[in-house]
Protein backbone atom coordinates (compact mmCIF):
# COMPACT_ATOMS: atom_id res chain seq x y z
CA UNK A 1 0.00 0.00 0.00
CA UNK A 2 1.48 3.32 -1.03
CA UNK A 3 1.80 6.13 1.47
CA UNK A 4 0.22 9.56 0.85
CA UNK A 5 2.50 11.62 -1.31
CA UNK A 6 4.31 8.65 -2.89
CA UNK A 7 4.59 8.76 -6.68
CA UNK A 8 2.68 6.01 -8.45
CA UNK A 9 4.09 3.79 -11.21
CA UNK A 10 2.64 5.98 -13.97
CA UNK A 11 4.17 9.10 -12.45
CA UNK A 12 7.55 7.43 -12.10
CA UNK A 13 7.43 6.14 -15.67
CA UNK A 14 6.46 9.60 -16.99
CA UNK A 15 9.28 11.28 -15.06
CA UNK A 16 11.78 8.70 -16.26
CA UNK A 17 10.68 9.23 -19.87
CA UNK A 18 10.94 13.00 -19.47
CA UNK A 19 14.48 12.64 -18.09
CA UNK A 20 15.53 10.40 -20.99
CA UNK A 21 14.04 12.73 -23.61
CA UNK A 22 15.66 15.78 -22.01
CA UNK A 23 19.07 14.21 -21.42
CA UNK A 24 19.49 12.26 -24.66
CA UNK A 25 20.44 15.26 -26.90
CA UNK A 26 23.13 16.27 -24.40
CA UNK A 27 24.39 12.70 -24.15
CA UNK A 28 24.45 12.34 -27.94
CA UNK A 29 26.39 15.60 -28.24
CA UNK A 30 29.11 14.24 -25.97
CA UNK A 31 29.10 10.91 -27.85
CA UNK A 32 29.68 12.71 -31.16
CA UNK A 33 32.50 14.70 -29.55
CA UNK A 34 34.36 11.39 -29.08
CA UNK A 35 33.87 10.16 -32.65
CA UNK A 36 35.26 10.88 -36.12
CA UNK A 37 33.34 12.50 -38.95
CA UNK A 38 33.06 9.16 -40.74
CA UNK A 39 31.50 7.58 -37.65
CA UNK A 40 29.22 10.57 -37.11
CA UNK A 41 27.41 10.00 -40.42
CA UNK A 42 27.06 6.23 -40.01
CA UNK A 43 23.58 4.72 -40.28
CA UNK A 44 22.49 3.84 -37.66
CA UNK A 45 24.44 6.51 -35.74
CA UNK A 46 26.73 5.41 -32.90
CA UNK A 47 25.21 5.63 -29.43
CA UNK A 48 28.29 4.81 -27.36
CA UNK A 49 31.36 7.03 -26.76
CA UNK A 50 34.41 6.54 -28.95
CA UNK A 51 38.08 7.17 -28.34
CA UNK A 52 38.78 10.42 -30.20
CA UNK A 53 37.85 13.05 -27.60
CA UNK A 54 41.41 14.22 -27.00
CA UNK A 55 42.11 14.46 -30.72
CA UNK A 56 38.90 16.42 -31.35
CA UNK A 57 39.57 18.85 -28.48
CA UNK A 58 43.10 19.41 -29.79
CA UNK A 59 41.75 20.19 -33.27
CA UNK A 60 39.18 22.52 -31.73
CA UNK A 61 41.74 24.51 -29.76
CA UNK A 62 44.05 24.65 -32.79
CA UNK A 63 41.38 26.19 -35.04
CA UNK A 64 42.79 29.69 -35.54
CA UNK A 65 39.62 31.06 -37.13
CA UNK A 66 37.52 30.36 -33.99
CA UNK A 67 39.90 31.42 -31.15
CA UNK A 68 38.02 28.95 -28.95
CA UNK A 69 40.36 29.00 -25.95
CA UNK A 70 40.25 32.80 -25.91
CA UNK A 71 36.46 32.59 -26.06
CA UNK A 72 36.35 30.25 -23.07
CA UNK A 73 38.58 32.49 -20.96
CA UNK A 74 36.67 35.64 -21.96
CA UNK A 75 33.31 34.03 -21.19
CA UNK A 76 34.58 32.93 -17.78
CA UNK A 77 35.82 36.44 -16.96
CA UNK A 78 32.63 38.12 -18.16
CA UNK A 79 30.25 35.62 -16.54
CA UNK A 80 31.97 35.60 -13.14
CA UNK A 81 32.28 39.41 -13.05
CA UNK A 82 28.66 39.99 -14.04
CA UNK A 83 27.37 37.31 -11.66
CA UNK A 84 29.25 38.70 -8.65
CA UNK A 85 28.11 42.24 -9.44
CA UNK A 86 24.46 41.33 -10.01
CA UNK A 87 24.23 39.22 -6.85
CA UNK A 88 25.94 41.86 -4.70
CA UNK A 89 23.93 44.81 -6.02
CA UNK A 90 20.67 42.84 -6.00
CA UNK A 91 21.08 41.84 -2.36
CA UNK A 92 21.85 45.42 -1.38
CA UNK A 93 18.86 46.75 -3.31
CA UNK A 94 16.63 43.93 -2.08
CA UNK A 95 17.54 44.74 1.52
CA UNK A 96 16.84 48.43 0.95
CA UNK A 97 13.49 47.92 -0.75
CA UNK A 98 12.28 45.21 1.64
CA UNK A 99 13.49 46.44 5.03
CA UNK A 100 14.30 50.15 4.79
CA UNK A 101 11.78 52.94 4.49
CA UNK A 102 12.73 55.87 2.27
CA UNK A 103 10.91 58.37 0.12
CA UNK A 104 10.22 57.19 -3.42
CA UNK A 105 11.06 53.57 -2.66
CA UNK A 106 7.86 52.12 -4.10
CA UNK A 107 8.07 54.28 -7.22
CA UNK A 108 11.69 53.27 -7.79
CA UNK A 109 10.83 49.57 -7.38
CA UNK A 110 7.96 50.04 -9.82
CA UNK A 111 10.37 51.60 -12.32
CA UNK A 112 12.63 48.56 -11.99
CA UNK A 113 9.65 46.29 -12.67
CA UNK A 114 8.88 48.30 -15.81
CA UNK A 115 12.40 47.67 -17.11
CA UNK A 116 11.68 43.93 -16.85
CA UNK A 117 8.71 44.30 -19.19
CA UNK A 118 10.66 46.02 -21.96
CA UNK A 119 13.40 44.26 -23.98
CA UNK A 120 15.93 46.98 -23.31
CA UNK A 121 18.83 45.12 -24.88
CA UNK A 122 17.08 44.69 -28.23
CA UNK A 123 15.51 48.16 -28.24
CA UNK A 124 18.61 49.94 -26.98
CA UNK A 125 21.26 48.13 -28.99
CA UNK A 126 21.90 51.08 -31.34
CA UNK A 127 22.37 53.80 -28.68
CA UNK A 128 24.30 51.34 -26.51
CA UNK A 129 26.65 50.57 -29.40
CA UNK A 130 27.08 54.28 -30.09
CA UNK A 131 27.98 54.75 -26.42
CA UNK A 132 30.61 52.02 -26.64
CA UNK A 133 32.07 53.65 -29.75
CA UNK A 134 32.17 57.04 -28.00
CA UNK A 135 33.94 55.52 -25.01
CA UNK A 136 36.33 53.62 -27.28
CA UNK A 137 35.36 50.29 -25.73
CA UNK A 138 34.44 48.34 -28.86
CA UNK A 139 36.38 45.11 -29.12
CA UNK A 140 37.06 45.09 -25.36
CA UNK A 141 35.54 42.85 -22.70
CA UNK A 142 34.32 45.78 -20.60
CA UNK A 143 31.86 46.54 -23.40
CA UNK A 144 30.07 43.24 -22.66
CA UNK A 145 30.46 43.55 -18.89
CA UNK A 146 29.30 47.07 -18.05
CA UNK A 147 25.74 46.92 -19.55
CA UNK A 148 24.89 43.81 -17.47
CA UNK A 149 26.30 44.67 -14.04
CA UNK A 150 22.79 45.43 -12.73
CA UNK A 151 19.79 43.20 -13.33
CA UNK A 152 16.20 44.27 -12.71
CA UNK A 153 15.03 40.71 -12.21
CA UNK A 154 17.76 40.14 -9.62
CA UNK A 155 16.68 43.24 -7.65
CA UNK A 156 13.04 42.15 -7.73
CA UNK A 157 13.89 38.56 -6.76
CA UNK A 158 16.06 39.59 -3.81
CA UNK A 159 13.44 42.12 -2.67
CA UNK A 160 10.78 39.41 -2.55
CA UNK A 161 13.15 36.94 -0.92
CA UNK A 162 14.26 39.42 1.75
CA UNK A 163 10.65 40.32 2.50
CA UNK A 164 9.83 36.67 3.21
CA UNK A 165 13.10 35.35 4.66
CA UNK A 166 13.95 38.11 7.12
CA UNK A 167 11.34 39.08 9.76
CA UNK A 168 11.16 42.76 10.59
CA UNK A 169 11.59 41.84 14.26
CA UNK A 170 15.02 40.38 13.51
CA UNK A 171 16.15 43.62 11.89
CA UNK A 172 14.79 45.66 14.77
CA UNK A 173 16.55 43.41 17.27
CA UNK A 174 19.84 43.97 15.46
CA UNK A 175 19.20 47.72 15.57
CA UNK A 176 18.54 47.57 19.32
CA UNK A 177 21.85 45.73 19.76
CA UNK A 178 23.59 48.66 18.14
CA UNK A 179 24.13 47.29 14.61
CA UNK A 180 24.47 49.84 11.85
CA UNK A 181 22.72 49.47 8.50
CA UNK A 182 25.86 47.86 7.07
CA UNK A 183 26.04 45.57 10.09
CA UNK A 184 22.42 44.48 9.66
CA UNK A 185 23.13 43.74 6.01
CA UNK A 186 26.28 41.73 6.74
CA UNK A 187 25.14 39.83 9.85
CA UNK A 188 21.40 39.41 9.36
CA UNK A 189 20.45 39.83 5.70
CA UNK A 190 23.25 38.00 3.89
CA UNK A 191 23.04 34.74 5.90
CA UNK A 192 19.28 34.61 5.33
CA UNK A 193 19.59 35.33 1.61
CA UNK A 194 22.26 32.73 0.77
CA UNK A 195 19.88 30.16 -0.79
CA UNK A 196 18.27 32.82 -2.97
CA UNK A 197 21.68 34.22 -3.86
CA UNK A 198 22.77 30.78 -5.08
CA UNK A 199 19.73 30.51 -7.36
CA UNK A 200 20.21 34.04 -8.70
CA UNK A 201 23.92 33.42 -9.28
CA UNK A 202 23.13 30.31 -11.32
CA UNK A 203 20.52 32.08 -13.45
CA UNK A 204 22.77 35.09 -14.11
CA UNK A 205 25.81 32.94 -14.86
CA UNK A 206 23.86 30.84 -17.37
CA UNK A 207 22.33 33.89 -19.03
CA UNK A 208 25.67 35.67 -19.32
CA UNK A 209 27.54 32.56 -20.50
CA UNK A 210 24.95 31.98 -23.24
CA UNK A 211 24.78 35.63 -24.35
CA UNK A 212 25.37 35.87 -28.10
CA UNK A 213 23.87 38.91 -29.83
CA UNK A 214 25.60 41.75 -27.96
CA UNK A 215 29.09 40.15 -27.93
CA UNK A 216 28.71 39.43 -31.65
CA UNK A 217 28.01 43.13 -32.27
CA UNK A 218 30.58 44.74 -30.02
CA UNK A 219 33.56 42.34 -29.92
CA UNK A 220 36.18 41.64 -32.58
CA UNK A 221 36.44 38.14 -34.13
CA UNK A 222 39.90 37.66 -32.61
CA UNK A 223 38.66 38.50 -29.09
CA UNK A 224 35.38 36.57 -28.81
CA UNK A 225 33.32 34.94 -26.11
CA UNK A 226 32.56 31.25 -26.34
CA UNK A 227 29.20 31.63 -28.11
CA UNK A 228 30.66 33.79 -30.88
CA UNK A 229 33.54 31.32 -31.13
CA UNK A 230 31.03 28.56 -31.87
CA UNK A 231 29.40 30.78 -34.49
CA UNK A 232 32.79 31.36 -36.13
CA UNK A 233 33.47 27.64 -35.91
CA UNK A 234 30.20 26.89 -37.66
CA UNK A 235 30.97 29.38 -40.39
CA UNK A 236 34.49 28.09 -41.03
CA UNK A 237 33.93 24.36 -40.43
CA UNK A 238 30.25 23.87 -41.21
CA UNK A 239 30.77 20.36 -42.57
CA UNK A 240 33.07 19.25 -39.75
CA UNK A 241 30.25 17.96 -37.60
CA UNK A 242 32.47 16.41 -34.96
CA UNK A 243 34.30 19.69 -34.35
CA UNK A 244 30.98 21.49 -33.96
CA UNK A 245 29.76 18.87 -31.50
CA UNK A 246 33.06 19.09 -29.62
CA UNK A 247 32.91 22.87 -29.40
CA UNK A 248 29.33 22.77 -28.14
CA UNK A 249 30.17 20.07 -25.59
CA UNK A 250 33.16 22.00 -24.24
CA UNK A 251 31.11 25.21 -24.10
CA UNK A 252 28.44 23.66 -21.86
CA UNK A 253 30.93 21.89 -19.58
CA UNK A 254 31.33 24.91 -17.21
CA UNK A 255 27.56 24.96 -16.71
CA UNK A 256 27.63 21.30 -15.67
CA UNK A 257 30.45 22.07 -13.25
CA UNK A 258 28.43 24.90 -11.70
CA UNK A 259 25.44 22.58 -11.27
CA UNK A 260 27.57 19.87 -9.67
CA UNK A 261 29.41 22.22 -7.31
CA UNK A 262 26.44 24.35 -6.26
CA UNK A 263 23.59 21.91 -6.92
CA UNK A 264 22.69 21.35 -3.27
CA UNK A 265 22.54 25.07 -2.49
CA UNK A 266 20.54 25.76 -5.65
CA UNK A 267 17.96 23.05 -4.96
CA UNK A 268 17.78 24.14 -1.32
CA UNK A 269 17.13 27.72 -2.39
CA UNK A 270 14.41 26.69 -4.82
CA UNK A 271 12.72 24.45 -2.24
CA UNK A 272 12.94 27.10 0.47
CA UNK A 273 11.45 29.69 -1.84
CA UNK A 274 8.63 27.31 -2.78
CA UNK A 275 7.85 26.58 0.89
CA UNK A 276 7.88 30.27 1.80
CA UNK A 277 5.60 31.09 -1.14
Amino acid sequence: MSRPGDAGPLTRATLALAVVISAFPVYYMFVMATRTNEEAIDVPPPLLPGGHLGENVARLLAAEDAHFLTGLVNSAVVSVTVTVSVVFISTLAGFAFAKLRFRGGRALLGLILVTMMVPLQQMGVVPLYELMVTLGWTGQLKAVILPFLVNGFGVFMMTQYASQAVPDELVEAARVDGASTAGVYARVILPALRPGMAVLALLVFMQTWNEFMWPLIVLDPDNPVVQTSIAALNQAHGTDYVMLFTGTAVSVLPLFIVFVVFGRQIVGGLMEGAVKA
